[in-house]
């Protein structure tokens, strides 16, 4: 279902008739242009969007949080499985090459290239990890009703602050345009390791999807007191 839009504070029709005097936390500002908007309680369900660029504002869901961290656990096994598994096997010339994601990462670990390793370890495995052990050590216990844990605060933060470094699905872009490079030159065979990052990829895209960041610092600010 979708909801009626907020309306902005900047609109003709509010400033033409008296308003009561707003407090900042009655605010809430579209994240893409920065139109204010009266931050109002909305039903299960209902969708607010932006008068301006129609961004979503507010899109609160029953046990969305429930689900958050259960898709946030599941991204951690997914993400073991990718890691450890066997990625990818290539052959050619009678010669068998198996490969995992951690073998990638090691081997630019030695000379030159221990920058591109630490990058590569860092952008498609701790950092995603990270991620996911934030969101859940900050909702598990809303989830289940109970108070904030201890800094939920700057750790839901610091998870926004990692999301545009988590490129788990940049890489598996990347990968597939490569297999479409090298498939004429070698003969491949995808392992299960690659299956479980695409899962990933999915999962973490409901997770993204189910995540209402206003009603989760609402949540935080209210349970906080």
């Amino acid at each position: 279902m979708t909801g009626v839009p907020i309306d902005p504070t900047s609109d003709a029709t509010n400033r033409t008739k008296p308003q009561p005097r707003l407090r900042d936390e009655d605010m809430v500002a579209c994240p893409t242009c920065d139109a204010l908007h009266r931050l109002t309680d909305l039903p299960d369900g209902a969708r607010a969007r932006c008068v301006r660029c129609h961004t979503t504002l507010s899109a609160p869901r029953r046990g969305a949080m429930t689900r958050i961290v259960m898709l946030a656990a599941t991204s951690m096994v997914l993400m073991m499985a990718a890691i450890f598994f066997p990625f990818l096997e290539l052959t050619a010339a009678g010669i068998t090459q198996r490969s995992s994601i951690m073998d990638v990462v090691l081997v630019f670990a030695d000379g030159p290239f221990v920058g591109l390793a630490l990058a590569v370890g860092a952008l498609i495995i701790l950092l995603p990890l990270a991620r996911f052990l934030a969101l859940i050590y900050v909702l598990a216990p809303m989830a289940f009703g109970s108070r904030p844990a201890r800094d939920a605060v700057p750790v839901f933060r610091l998870a926004e602050a990692l999301k545009p470094w988590s490129m788990a699905e940049i890489f598996i872009v990347g990968v597939a345009v490569a297999l479409i490079k090298v498939a004429g030159l070698a003969t491949l065979t995808i392992g299960p390791a690659f299956w479980a990052f695409v899962l990933l990829v999915v999962v973490t895209t409901l997770k993204d999807t189910f995540m209402c960041r206003l009603t989760i610092w609402k949540t935080l600010e209210e349970r906080s007191k």
